[in-house]
């Protein structure tokens, strides 16, 4: 419990620029589990398992049903279904991305809110010192506290801000480069299968 209280203790000593660094963490907080749940629900790959049998709204499946789509049209031409799939390719990856520029934001206001603070804390302590040496010792060092919290909340937002929008970009390139290969698969054995078909005609 005398954690819990030092914890608002030291809140309360940050000021005013904790409320805008809680509404900051509050969305870093709230895009990060957003995109963990579209990422495991829409963008797990299973090993050694078929695109068919993947859940609906997965990645992977919607390409495959594009694919299947392509084809239905007899003898659609293959420049036509590339064209298909690099639309397709380049609206997962604005769905799956939807959110991250919020935490590339945040990396970068966090710590300059957080320095703010600090700024702000700092001047408040001067103002205290008189010209006659030090005059209330208790509102110098609140003012030094105010400037040291509101930093330390403003990095570790900055972070988790930054831990977490360099996991999901790195996902982000692994996916786009299954994808990629998940196309080319599908497009060679098209491509094989239109030079027998015309051989043997």
């Amino acid at each position: 419990m005398s954690d819990w209280n030092s914890v608002a203790e030291a809140l309360k000593l940050g000021g005013w620029v904790v409320y805008p660094l809680s509404l900051l963490a509050i969305v870093a907080l709230a895009v990060t589990f957003d995109r963990a749940w579209v990422w495991w629900r829409y963008a797990s790959v299973p090993r050694n398992e078929a695109a068919r049998a993947l859940p609906d709204g997965h990645v992977l499946r919607r390409l495959d049903a594009l694919f299947d789509e392509a084809l239905a049209p007899r003898g659609a031409p293959i420049w036509f279904i590339e064209t298909q799939v690099d639309t397709a390719a380049s609206q997962i990856q604005r769905d799956m991305s939807r959110g991250l520029w919020m935490l590339e934001t945040i990396v970068t206001a966090a710590p300059l809110l957080g320095l703010l603070g600090t700024i702000v804390g700092m001047m408040h302590s001067f103002r205290l010192i008189g010209g006659d040496g030090l005059v209330n010792p208790t509102g110098v060092s609140g003012g030094v506290a105010q400037a040291l919290v509101a930093t330390a909340i403003g990095l570790v937002i900055a972070l988790v801000s930054l831990f977490s929008f360099n996991y999901f970009s790195r996902r982000m390139d692994r996916l786009m480069d299954e994808l990629e290969s998940f196309a080319n698969t599908r497009l060679g054995a098209m491509r094989l299968a239109r030079e027998r078909s015309g051989a043997a005609a």
